[in-house]
């Protein structure tokens, strides 16, 4: 309990709101510059400066990592080849290979599950295990062992041809 005969602090310890006529006005972000008029013209936006091409080293290690990224479906490639296409030939060519494989691969995929649902409806089972389960992983490590064998081959200097690509992108 408190001692009755002690003073109220009618603000409870709290010190007292400093006054505000002595506070300079303050700039909300630091030195922003005043707003010009509009004159109907956008103002001029600074452009980024272009990436910077790259080396022999680091062009054979994105190509080659186009061919590898294959194992993880479609993606790794297609990120690869679109943000590396212009700053490495290797990389643009390789990328370009990669990822037309694996939209190449991609359609058979489905097509192979597609065929599945459709036989398996005519053979109450028999055709829907094979196209579904079997053929499916057959394609998928189909596809391990292409993108392996393509990194491997341009990892080393050379250059990788799928055996059964469409060219989608030219």
């Amino acid at each position: 309990m408190s001692d009755p005969n002690q003073p109220v602090d009618p603000n409870n310890g709290v010190p007292p709101q400093q006054p505000y006529g002595d506070v300079p006005p303050q700039q909300p972000y630091g030195n922003v510059p005043p707003q010009q008029p509009y004159n109907g013209t956008p103002p001029q936006q600074p452009y980024a400066a272009p990436a910077a091409p790259l080396d022999a080293a680091q062009d054979k290690q994105w190509a080659s990592f186009a061919h590898l990224g294959g194992i993880l479906w479609i993606l790794p490639s297609l990120i690869i080849w679109l943000v590396f296409k212009d700053r490495g030939a290797k990389t643009n060519v390789e990328g370009k290979e990669a990822l037309n494989w694996q939209i190449t691969w991609i359609i058979v995929w489905v097509a192979s599950l597609i065929v599945g649902v459709i036989i398996g409806g005519f053979t109450f089972g028999v055709g829907y295990l094979l196209f579904t389960l079997l053929i499916p992983w057959v394609l998928y490590i189909v596809n391990l062992v292409f993108s392996i064998l393509g990194f491997v081959k341009v990892n080393g200097g050379g250059s990788y041809r799928y055996p059964v690509n469409f060219r989608f992108i030219k």
